[in-house]
């Protein structure tokens, strides 16, 4: 049986890879297609994949390009941990405090209501350009996070809340045995949505304040002198990177989950 499953899912695996190599294929050929048939003047709008996948080669043998990288990751990252970590401490509150619930929520309401761009811009006048991202970054995840982490708090079964009385659990056992499993899955699915949202908006917040070493900043320098083989390139290094991290930071939180589930198995 275990085995029969194993192979289904190596199989789904396999699929999906190859599912995801022909779009790649696919839209790479409308790329250079669209390129191919643009007129000269225009190929500066829109550069061949296969000089933008030159010129990406090319960045990774520069020791400028590890710097901004690790720069942007470790700014972007410092702002997903303390938004998931304040979105679920907000989502506790809330859900347990009528009080919290009141001062809280109209404040995340105004986070999720106000563009990206107007909170750069009034942030900047009051932060340091390194803090910038950090700060939208941390903006765009603690409201997904507070928003899931209260799903799943009010999605625990009535019933097992009755239990966990009637048993007299202690607060620690109704956290690991009752609320977590609850929580995980919501908070899982926000996990993965916020990571995309602060790296995008972290790096949209570099580009508008400049950091001195950063993508953000290339990214802008591209667009002042017109390198848009740079910019795709750039653009490039941004996906790649994003893709890389959702993979590291899903598996990991995955293997955590795993092992809390079967810690409180025992």
């Amino acid at each position: 049986m275990t085995a029969s499953i194993t192979v289904q899912s190596k199989k789904h695996t396999a699929k999906k890879i190859l599912f995801f190599l022909f779009a790649l294929v696919f839209w790479i050929s409308v790329w250079w297609g669209a390129s191919h048939l643009i007129g000269e003047d225009l190929k500066i709008f829109l550069p061949s994949p296969f000089k933008v996948a030159k010129t990406f080669c090319e960045l990774l043998f520069k020791k400028d390009f590890y710097l901004a990288t690790a720069l942007t990751i470790l700014r972007i990252l410092s702002g997903f941990i303390l938004g998931a970590a304040a979105g679920i401490i907000s989502g506790i509150l809330t859900s347990s405090f009528k009080l919290a619930d009141i001062i809280i929520s109209p404040a995340l309401r105004v986070i999720r209501a106000v563009p990206v761009v107007s909170f750069i811009i009034l942030a900047f006048l009051f932060m340091s350009i390194d803090a910038l991202p950090v700060f939208i970054s941390f903006l765009m995840v603690l409201p997904i996070i507070h928003g899931n982490v209260c799903e799943g708090l009010k999605n625990t079964p009535t019933d097992l809340i009755e239990m966990s009385r009637i048993y007299n659990l202690s607060f620690k056992q109704k956290l690991t045995k009752l609320y977590l499993p609850s929580i995980l899955p919501y908070f899982s699915a926000g996990f993965k949505t916020s990571l995309g949202l602060a790296w995008k908006a972290g790096v949209a917040a570099e580009v508008l304040s400049f950091p001195k070493n950063s993508i953000g900043k290339q990214l802008y320098e591209g667009k002042t002198y017109l390198e848009t083989v740079d910019v795709f390139a750039w653009t490039l290094t941004v996906i790649v990177i994003s893709v890389i991290l959702e993979f590291l930071l899903m598996e990991a939180f995955k293997k955590l989950t795993a092992r809390k589930r079967g810690a409180n198995n025992i």
